[in-house]
C-alpha cells in the first residue's frame, strides 16, 4: 500500500486559504492561515501499486519540494523578477486543475496547498540532498513548520527587541551623527534569529556557543541580547580606549568589539561568547570553528569524550557563523571553511550558518556579486540545506531558526538561513548609495521600517498597543541616555585572561630564560615509548629499522638525537605534565620529509596508531595529529582559533613547504601578529615553516621569514636596558636540543606567544644538527646566539660572521678548508625576534680585537634576515655589519642546479673577502 509519504513526507497542517495579505500572522481559526484536515489518504492509495495519475501527483509534489523557492516570495523590496518555474504547472504532467478525486479533493487544491508551503515567505531548498533519510526529514519537517503559530508573548518579545534595535540605531545617529556604526536598520529581522538561538539553544543540550560575525548588526547585538555594557560602548565611540592604561595593547575599532556571557532563557542557560574579528570579512569563520572544536576539547564532549559509544560529534558545543551576501558569495576562505565541516580533526558537528543579505555589497548588487542564484548555492555543493526567509517576516525567521536548531540536533551537520533583507544606507551610514542603486533605493526610501511594519500588525492583532509601544521606546531611550551620562566617571574594566586563561597575563618586557629541560631518564622513556606499537601491530618494514630501531638506540646511547626524535621527547614531556598538543598540517602524521611518524599505519588494516598516546597507562592528555585537506587560510584560522581557547595545549602548524604560508597572510596579518595587541587576545600558536636554499626552486626554499621580521613590533633603536614585549616570536634554531626548548617554552611561562620557526629540511637528518642528550636535561634552555668557544685564541679573532640558521654549516666549512679557524668566529643568531641585543653583547665582548662583521646569509639581499638585523646591529650594538649573500631577486630562489651551485659559491666568497 503506497502514500503519499513515500515520496519524502507528508503534506500536512496545510493552509486553507490563499489571500493578498503579506503582513499577517499565520495563527488558526482567524488571520490569514487557518487549517484543513489531511488529505484522505485513501486518495494516494491504489490497488497493487501507485497508479499513473497518482504518480503524476508525486511528481507534482517533487518538483514543489525542488523549485518551489524559485518562485518564492522572498525580497522585501518588490524588486527580484519571479519567474516562473515550468515545472511547477500541473498541466505539464497531463493533469488538469479540475480534475477531481473521489474525495473531492481536486488537484487545484493540492496544487495551491502546495504553493503556499514552499512558495510563501520562507521557502527551503533540500532536495539536492542525496541521503533519502534527510529529505524525508526537512519535508515533513518543514510542512509542519510553516504552519506552525507563534505565541503572542513570543510575538511580542520579538516586537520589542527589534524596536530596541532600531532605537539604538536611531539614537546612535541622533548623539554621534558622524559615526560609521553599520547598523542593522533593514535587517533587524537577524535578531529574531539571535533570540530563538539562545532561547531554543538549551533544549538541545546546547551549553556553549561560539560565534564569528562580522560588524553589520554588532552593536545591536552587543547591547542589546549580549549584556555588552552600553557606557563602554559610548566610552568607545567618544574615543576612549577599551583597555585600562595597565594593558600593554592599542585597541580596534569600534565594530570589532566582543562580548562573552551566560544567557538565562526559559529552557535553561547557555554560555554566548562572540569573537573578535578583524575588517577582512568571513576570515572570521574558521577562528571561530576552531575555538569550538577547541571548547569541545576542554569539555571532554563530543570528538573528545571518553563516552565513545553515546558521545557525538557537536555535543554541547554550536558554532554559528554570520556573513553577508556579498563576501559569502565572493572569498575563498567561505569554500576552504565549509570544506572542513565535515573531515576529521576539524568537524563541529554542524554549523548554523545565517547570511544576513542585503541584496547588495559595498556597491555591487547581486546582478554583479555573484554568477549563482542565491548567494547561498555553495551549500549546495556540500548538500547542506537552505532555508529563504524574507526579511519582512520575523515569525518566519524564528521557525526557520528552529528548524534549523533541529536539523543540527538530528543529523550534526550544516545548516543555512538566508534572510532576503535591505540596506537601509550605504556601506555606512555616510555613504549614498544612490550613486550606484537609485531603484532599490528608491524602494528603501519609500517603506516603512522592519519593526515598525512588524509592530503595526501586534497592535491590529491586538497582542500589543500604540501606547506600550511608545512606552517602551521612551524607557530605553532614558537608560541610553542614562548610559551616555556615565561616560567621564566610567573606567575600563580589564577582560582579558578570564575562564581557562586565568592565572595568565601579557609577556614581559624583556628576553626571560626559563629552564626548559627535562629529567633525562624521563625523556629516555618517553623516546622509547614513542615508537612502541602493540604486538599485533603490522609496521611498515622500513620504519622497524630507520624509526624504531634507530629511536631506541639514540635512547640507548644519549647520542644522535635527530629532530624527530626531540620533537617527540618536547610532545611527550608536554603531555606527561598535564598540557595536550595538537600538531595539524598537511601530512603532518608522516611528515612532509617523512621523518616525524607521529602515526603509525596498520600495513595490513590501515588502522592508525600514536604511540605518544600511551606513554602510560589512563594517560589523561593526548596527542592529535591532524592530517588536513589543502588548505592554509582555513586551517591557519583554525589553528589560531584553536589555540586561543585554552593555553595549557601547545598547537603546532606544519607548513608543507615554508612559503605555503602565503595563501593565508590575511590570518597571519589580522589574528596571529596582531590579536594581542587589537583585542588583548593570547594565542601560543606555533608554526614550523621548512625553509633552506638547496636548489628546490622558488616556491619551496624561503619561508619568508622577511615578512614575518616586518610585521614584528621589535624597535630598531632599542637599548639593551629597554626590553621589549613584541608581538610573536621568531627563532632560527640550528640543533635538535634547540627545537626541544623552543617546543617547551611554549607551555612552560605563565604567557602565550604566537612563536615562528624557521624549520629545516635538510637539518632534520644532519649530523650537526643532532644533540646529545644532556642538552635537553634539567638546568637546560634555548640559547638566543651560539658562539664558538675560543677561550685560547680569543685576541686573534679579527672577523666575526653572524648568520642564521642552516647557513652556518656550510660558512663553517669553507672557513676551515681555508685554514681561517683561529681568526674568523662565526655566531650563530638562533632568535631573531625579540632581537637578544644582551648576548650578542656579551659575545662581542669575547672579540676585542675583531676589526669587520659580517652578516652573511643565503636568501637574497632583499630577502631573509638582513633588513631586520641591519639596523639592530648598528643602533643597539654599535657593529656596522657588511652584507654577504644573493643580490636582490624578484623570486626566491633559482631552479636550475648549476645557477645554484654558482650563486652559493658567490655567497661564501663573498663572506671571506
Amino acid at each position: 500500500m503506497m502514500m503519499w509519504r513515500a515520496a519524502g513526507g507528508s503534506i500536512r497542517r496545510v493552509i486553507s486559504q490563499h489571500q493578498n495579505q503579506q503582513h499577517r500572522f499565520y495563527r488558526p481559526g482567524h488571520g490569514v492561515f487557518g487549517h484543513l484536515p489531511d488529505p484522505p489518504k485513501r486518495v494516494f492509495e491504489s490497488q497493487g501499486g501507485l497508479t499513473p495519475e497518482n504518480a503524476q501527483r508525486v511528481h507534482l509534489i517533487n518538483a514543489f519540494r525542488r523549485y518551489g523557492y524559485l518562485e518564492a516570495q522572498l525580497d522585501p523590496l518588490g524588486l527580484r523578477n519571479v519567474e516562473k518555474v515550468p515545472e511547477l504547472n500541473p498541466e505539464i504532467y497531463g493533469l488538469s486543475l479540475d480534475d477531481n478525486v473521489k474525495s473531492g479533493y481536486s488537484l487545484n487544491d493540492l496544487a495551491e496547498q502546495l504553493r503556499l508551503i514552499y512558495c510563501g515567505p520562507t521557502a527551503i531548498e533540500f532536495m539536492h540532498i542525496n541521503n533519502w533519510e534527510e529529505r524525508q526529514w526537512l519535508s515533513q519537517n518543514f510542512e509542519n513548520i510553516i504552519a506552525e503559530e507563534l505565541r503572542k508573548e513570543e510575538l511580542l518579545r520579538i516586537g520589542n527587541l527589534m524596536l530596541k534595535c532600531e532605537n539604538f540605531d536611531r539614537f546612535l545617529a541622533t548623539k554621534f551623527p558622524t559615526l560609521k556604526r553599520y547598523g542593522a536598520e533593514g535587517a533587524e529581522s537577524m535578531f529574531a534569529f539571535f533570540s530563538e538561538l539562545f532561547e531554543g539553544s538549551p533544549e538541545k543540550s546546547v551549553e556553549q556557543i561560539i560565534i564569528g560575525i562580522a560588524h553589520r548588526g554588532r552593536l545591536n547585538l552587543l547591547t542589546q541580547l549580549m549584556e555588552f555594557p552600553t557606557v563602554h560602548m559610548f566610552r568607545k565611540i567618544k574615543g576612549r580606549t577599551e583597555f585600562p592604561e595597565s594593558a600593554d595593547a592599542s585597541g580596534d575599532v569600534l565594530s570589532h568589539l566582543v562580548s562573552s556571557f551566560d544567557y538565562k532563557g526559559a529552557e535553561g542557560n547557555v554560555h554566548v561568547t562572540m569573537l573578535p574579528n578583524p575588517s577582512h570579512l568571513e576570515a572570521v569563520n574558521p577562528v571561530a570553528m576552531g575555538k569550538a572544536r577547541a571548547r569541545a576539547w576542554s569539555m571532554n564532549k563530543g570528538d573528545y569524550s571518553p563516552e565513545e559509544r553515546s558521545a557525538r560529534t557537536g555535543d554541547s558545543v554550536l558554532n554559528v557563523l554570520v556573513h553577508g551576501d556579498g563576501a559569502f558569495s565572493g572569498q575563498g576562505v567561505v569554500w576552504e571553511s565549509i570544506a572542513l565541516s565535515q573531515a576529521p580533526h576539524f568537524r563541529l558537528g554542524g554549523t548554523v550558518h545565517l547570511v544576513t543579505n542585503n541584496q547588495i555589497a559595498f556597491t555591487a548588487e547581486s546582478s554583479v556579486g555573484r554568477s549563482s542564484t542565491h548567494c547561498t548555492d555553495i551549500a549546495k555543493a556540500f548538500e547542506y540545506p537552505v532555508i529563504h526567509v524574507n526579511g519582512d517576516h520575523p515569525e518566519e525567521v524564528v521557525k526557520a531558526t528552529r528548524l534549523a536548531l533541529a536539523y543540527r540536533e538530528r543529523f550534526r551537520k550544516d545548516v543555512f538561513i538566508n534572510l532576503v533583507c535591505f540596506r537601509r544606507w550605504g556601506h555606512n551610514e555616510l555613504d549614498d548609495p544612490t550613486f550606484t542603486s537609485p531603484v532599490m533605493y528608491k524602494e528603501v526610501e519609500a517603506r516603512e521600517s522592519v519593526p515598525r511594519l512588524f509592530l503595526d500588525r501586534l497592535i491590529e492583532e491586538g497582542i500589543t498597543s500604540e501606547e506600550q509601544v511608545k512606552e517602551e521606546l521612551q524607557k530605553h531611550t532614558e537608560q541610553l541616555n542614562n548610559e551616555l551620562k556615565k561616560v567621564d566617571s566610567t573606567a575600563p574594566i580589564d577582560v582579558s585572561h578570564r575562564g581557562a586563561w586565568e592565572g595568565f597575563k601579557q609577556a614581559p618586557k624583556a628576553i626571560e630564560t626559563w629552564d626548559t629541560g627535562v629529567a633525562t631518564d624521563l625523556l629516555r622513556f618517553i623516546g622509547a615509548g614513542s615508537v612502541k606499537v602493540p604486538e599485533d601491530f603490522d609496521t611498515h618494514k622500513h620504519l622497524y629499522k630507520m624509526h624504531i630501531d634507530s629511536r631506541l638506540q639514540k635512547m640507548q646511547s644519549g647520542e644522535g638525537i635527530d629532530w624527530a626524535t626531540a620533537e617527540a621527547m618536547a610532545f611527550g614531556s608536554i603531555l606527561l605534565e598535564g598540557n595536550d598538543v595538537r600538531i595539524s598540517g598537511q601530512d603532518v602524521g608522516r611528515g612532509t620529509f617523512c621523518h616525524r611518524h607521529a602515526m603509525m599505519v596498520d600495513q595490513s588494516t590501515d588502522q592508525i596508531h600514536i604511540p605518544l598516546n600511551e606513554l602510560v597507562e589512563g594517560q589523561k592528555n593526548q596527542l592529535e595529529v591532524a592530517n588536513n585537506l589543502l588548505s592554509e587560510e582555513a586551517i591557519l584560522g583554525f589553528e589560531w582559533g584553536f589555540s586561543s581557547e585554552n593555553p595549557r595545549r601547545l598547537c603546532v602548524w606544519e607548513a608543507q613547504f615554508g612559503d605555503f604560508f602565503n595563501g593565508a597572510q590575511i590570518i597571519i596579518d589580522t589574528f596571529i601578529a596582531s590579536a594581542e595587541s587589537k583585542w588583548l587576545t593570547s594565542s601560543g600558536l606555533t608554526m614550523l615553516l621548512p625553509h633552506g636554499f638547496d636548489g628546490a626552486g622558488p616556491e619551496h626554499s624561503s619561508c619568508r621569514m622577511e615578512r614575518f621580521l616586518q610585521i614584528c613590533d621589535s624597535s630598531e633603536d632599542q637599548t639593551p636596558v629597554d626590553g621589549e614585549n613584541v608581538n610573536m616570536r621568531i627563532a632560527n634554531p640550528t640543533t635538535s636540543a634547540q627545537y626541544f626548548h623552543l617546543l617547551r617554552k611554549q607551555v612552560v611561562p605563565n604567557y602565550r606567544k604566537p612563536l615562528i620557526v624557521v624549520g629545516p629540511k635538510i637539518l632534520l637528518r644532519h649530523p650537526k644538527a643532532a644533540s646529545r642528550i644532556d642538552e635537553f636535561a634539567p638546568g637546560t634552555t634555548y640559547r638566543n646566539v651560539i658562539s664558538e668557544d675560543v677561550t685560547s685564541a680569543a685576541g686573534k679573532i679579527k672577523k666575526v660572521i653572524f648568520v642564521s640558521g642552516k647557513h652556518w654549516i656550510a660558512v663553517e666549512k669553507a672557513r676551515d678548508e681555508r685554514g681561517l679557524k683561529d681568526s674568523v668566529a662565526i655566531v650563530r643568531v638562533e632568535m631573531l625576534c625579540p632581537f637578544p641585543v644582551v648576548d650578542l653583547q656579551a659575545v662581542l665582548k669575547k672579540y676585542p680585537g675583531a676589526q669587520e662583521f659580517v652578516w652573511s646569509q643565503e636568501e637574497p639581499r632583499n630577502a631573509g634576515a638582513w633588513s631586520f638585523v641591519r639596523p639592530r646591529f648598528e643602533n643597539a650594538l654599535g657593529v656596522r655589519l657588511k652584507f654577504a649573500g644573493r643580490r636582490e631577486l624578484a623570486w626566491t630562489a633559482t631552479a636550475i642546479g648549476e645557477q645554484h651551485t654558482k650563486e652559493a659559491e658567490e655567497v661564501i666568497n663573498q663572506t671571506f673577502a
